[in-house]
């Protein structure tokens, strides 16, 4: 397969991923096209002329859990990216908060937390592990559910509304009452499925040694030493030195010097499908290759499939996605925040426009500067904001409830708003369906087309990184004989 010429749709972290897999895979000629002038899709990092702090207007951490976990840290070690570690003990890692009932709640950080009664909680959160051990089993088995029915069936509705709830949020701005619970706890969900309870569920996998999971074929050897070095030294989190975007560049580097094209500013218009492979229609010329991976966003590819696959085109469309106000803040201080941690999220039982604030000073050394982004709107967006807020209209909405739940009375020295939009994918409940849907298409028609990213095995830096390896790695050698 060192002959098969391939394209790959999209210079994000996911698709960079897929170009990296590719190359190690199979060699080249390999192209990756990227529509907008850079790459790195919605990570972004902006660094302040002096450089005391920067801006992201996406993720800014990495979780080095599990077998994806393993996996993206595999890929930093072998590209050389420099990377700051935040220990399980570091104040970002132990205090996250929510705002509730009209007070900033820190949510419990140890096992001792489980047995007091904590705004905005009203009982004791162990009563809620008591919930699900007495509910027994479902009356219906289920193929799935929203991720709020759940954990209201299994441990009541205070742990839907000020625990599950403000966490989807932050993870995909959706809400709770419409995200499949497959999307983030699936293997929970199964648990309950199986054994008629997740507590249940949790303790026999553990004490029969189910809960470990199989990394075989994953990596060619051993894990990777710096995931080794995670779990020895307890990291909770990590970011990378100068900011998240340095990891996509870093793969752009690495794939520029292994003779990869990676073309920017040029947009795939169309992809029509033939017995010799795949044409893109770009906006100067016709390419022919043997095969695409597109990691783009669903609604994108549908457009592209849409004259010659009109079927697999609504599938990708029945996608949703929604819009992320991100509201990057400076301010000249270190000595404002009341109380240090990685943030605040707000559960939308509260109805604030805000999802939650992250506090990036607590994060990483920030140089006397507190530095806060304020993320609003996601599932909600149009009902607080309309169709064309201004930028000045959204940076008053993020100045007003920081003073209001933070009590920063002075003005930002220094911030940017950014309007990201469809820029999260929305698993809505029989997601892995609609995907499982989707790839059964292109299996079943042959189709010389791979996709992968956060549209399909997850939103997460780990999760697209993993979809790409996955995807690449499913692609059959072709015979040369």
């Amino acid at each position: 397969m060192a002959s098969l010429s391939t394209a790959v749709l999209g210079g994000g972290i996911s698709g960079l991923s897929a170009g990296y897999y590719l190359l190690r895979q199979f060699g080249k000629p390999l192209t990756i096209y990227e529509s907008s002038p850079r790459v790195g899709g919605w990570i972004r990092t902006e660094k302040h002329r002096d450089r005391s702090f920067i801006f992201e207007s996406g993720p800014r951490t990495i979780r080095p859990k599990g077998l994806a976990g393993a996996n993206t840290l595999e890929l930093v070690e072998q590209l050389k990216v420099p990377i700051k570690p935040i220990l399980s003990s570091h104040v970002a890692a132990r205090n996250r908060m929510i705002y509730a009932k009209g007070e900033l709640c820190m949510l419990p950080n140890s096992p001792k937390g489980l047995f007091s009664t904590l705004p905005p909680f009203t009982q004791p959160l162990y009563k809620a592990l008591w919930h699900d051990l007495i509910t027994g089993s479902t009356p219906a088995k289920h193929d799935d559910e929203s991720i709020y029915s759940f954990a209201e069936r299994r441990f009541g509705k205070e742990i839907a509304d000020y625990a599950i709830s403000p966490m989807i949020c932050g993870i995909c701005a959706g809400d709770a009452r419409e995200i499949s619970v497959r999307f983030l706890m699936e293997s929970l969900f199964e648990k309950e499925q199986k054994y008629g309870g997740v507590l249940k569920g949790v303790l026999y996998s553990r004490f029969s040694g189910g809960a470990k999971k199989d990394s075989a074929g994953l990596f060619a050897q051993s894990q990777p030493a710096l995931y080794s070095q995670a779990c020895q030294e307890k990291w909770a989190m990590y970011g990378v030195e100068d900011g998240l975007e340095q990891l996509p560049r870093a793969l752009r580097k690495y794939l520029g010097e292994h003779d990869v094209n990676v073309q920017l500013s040029t947009e795939c218009r169309s992809l029509s499908f033939n017995n010799n492979g795949v044409r893109l229609q770009l906006r100067d010329a016709e390419v022919p290759v043997e095969h695409v991976v597109s990691s783009l966003p669903a609604y994108k590819m549908a457009q592209l499939v849409k004259t010659q696959h009109p079927s697999l085109a609504a599938q990708l469309q029945a996608i949703p996605y929604v819009d992320v106000v991100v509201v990057n803040m400076q301010y000249d201080s270190d000595e404002l925040l009341q109380r240090e941690g990685f943030g605040l999220l707000v559960p939308p039982v509260e109805k604030l426009p805000l999802l939650g604030i992250i506090f990036d000073s607590c994060c990483f050394e920030m140089a006397g500067n507190t530095v806060l982004t304020v993320m609003m709107g996601g599932h909600w967006f149009n009902q607080w904001f309309g169709n064309r807020p201004t930028q000045k209209q959204l940076l008053d909405i993020a100045v007003e409830y920081v003073r209001k739940i933070l009590d920063i009375k002075e003005a930002p020295k220094f911030s940017r708003v950014h309007t990201l939009h469809q820029c999260i994918p929305q698993y809505t409940v029989g997601h892995k369906q609609r995907v499982e849907g989707i790839r059964r298409y292109i299996k079943t028609y042959k189709l010389p087309l791979s996709v992968c990213g956060a549209a399909y095995d997850g939103v997460g830096i780990n999760d697209v990184i993993l979809s790409a390896r996955r995807q690449v790695e499913a692609l059959q050698p072709v015979s040369t004989a």
